[in-house]
């Protein structure tokens, strides 16, 4: 991009020296006009690729397989808090089924159903 903006520049600045020297020259003979010309536009430059044997040859590796460390054995889940099922025995029933209990809860272990 660099050399582009200096070319341009050198370009601009030869039209114009061009010019001038052109109308110097003339400039007795036609009362002193001075003219000058900006020429706007773009170098043709083409660009090539270059040749395949530029390019360095492609070199394929083999990966190893993953390795796969085996721990010992897990540690166990530490247990959880015991959790509790609070029965009325005036209702004979448990909570939340009955949101009120005149003679108390008594706190139950939980228990799967028979069966």
């Amino acid at each position: 991009m660099k050399s582009h903006r200096t070319m341009l520049a050198l370009v601009v600045i030869l039209l114009g020296v061009v010019a001038s020297g052109s109308a110097l020259a003339h400039g007795g003979r036609h009362g002193g006009h001075v003219r000058f010309g900006v020429f706007v536009g773009a170098p043709a430059f083409w660009y090539y690729p270059p040749p395949y044997y530029y390019y360095p040859p492609v070199v394929a590796v083999p990966s190893s397989p993953p390795v796969y460390i085996e721990r010992g054995d897990a540690q166990a889940a530490p247990a959880q808090a015991q959790a509790y099922w609070y029965y009325c025995a005036d209702a004979r029933a448990y909570y939340p089924y009955v949101k009120e209990c005149p003679g108390g809860w008594q706190r139950v272990v939980p228990q799967p159903p028979p069966g």
